[in-house]
């Protein structure tokens, strides 16, 4: 596949693997966490590995899991998912102006294989909109990746999972291998300001039932880092203003 490529997009795609690879572990724990409680759920060995390859949303996966094993209503299940996914609609409108000269199909496809750590790692490089050489190639190197890496831990999760102890914690190592990536993340005031109203707003509202939290918390994210942004705009507006009164008397002297 890779000798398909143009030379730029061969060593973009490498550089998507490359920067993605430390997220690997975190990635396969939370992959097998995700295959374990399918498969010890409701769900049949068949049933859970459609869900891995057709779903490929381990938050989701998990919130439907105790909805369906109390055998709620097929709406509250869907409604579920689509409050736990929110997120990915912000992910998309972020990708938009990457990616718009692209055929629906592909930009389809690009919405499928994207993910939480993919698009913050893709929005890191601070990449130009619209075509960049390269851009494209460096997506499919992450998300190929994380893919392959996902859906081998889930199913092996889902198939080892009467040997699996529920005590080996494997969900919070998953969390806490993802802590620095979170950290690194945080290059701005606006990005320290999304980061803690989500993480207040996800502490405070974490007993909320159908994972409430989550989608909350983006939200709490997107308004607060919107605020800090418009905030910041009027600080500096406010310097520039405050730090050139000579030029406007000098042209208000000329006028006269």
């Amino acid at each position: 596949m890779l000798s398909r490529l143009s030379p730029a997009d061969r060593a973009a795609f490498k550089n998507g693997v490359r920067d993605y690879s430390p997220t690997l572990m975190a990635m396969f724990s939370w992959g097998l966490v995700t295959g374990v409680a399918m498969s010890k759920s409701v769900l049949t060995v068949p049933q859970a590995l459609g869900m891995s390859l057709l779903v490929y949303a381990g938050s989701s996966q998990l919130a439907i899991l105790p909805l369906l094993a109390a055998k709620l209503p097929i709406w509250t299940v869907l409604l579920t998912a689509a409050m736990v996914n929110t997120r990915f609609v912000i992910f998309s409108a972020g990708l938009a102006p990457h990616f718009s000269y692209l055929p629906f199909w592909r930009r389809l496809l690009l919405g499928y294989f994207n993910g939480d750590v993919v698009y913050l790692l893709f929005l890191k490089k601070s990449f130009a909109n619209g075509y960049v050489p390269g851009k494209e190639a460096y997506f499919w190197g992450m998300s190929v990746l994380s893919w392959v890496f996902w859906q081998a831990s889930s199913i092996a999760g889902i198939l080892l999972a009467s040997a699996i102890p529920d005590n080996w914690g494997l969900e919070l190592a998953g969390t806490l291998a993802l802590v620095p990536l979170i950290v690194s993340a945080v290059m701005n005031r606006s990005t320290l300001a999304a980061v803690a109203a989500a993480g207040v707003v996800a502490l405070v509202a974490i007993d909320l039932p159908y994972r409430l939290a989550l989608p909350l918390a983006v939200c709490a994210a997107i308004a607060s880092g919107s605020i800090a942004d418009l905030l910041a705009e009027r600080a500096d507006f406010r310097r520039i203003r405050a730090a050139r009164p000579g030029e406007r008397s000098a042209g208000f002297g000329k006028e006269r």
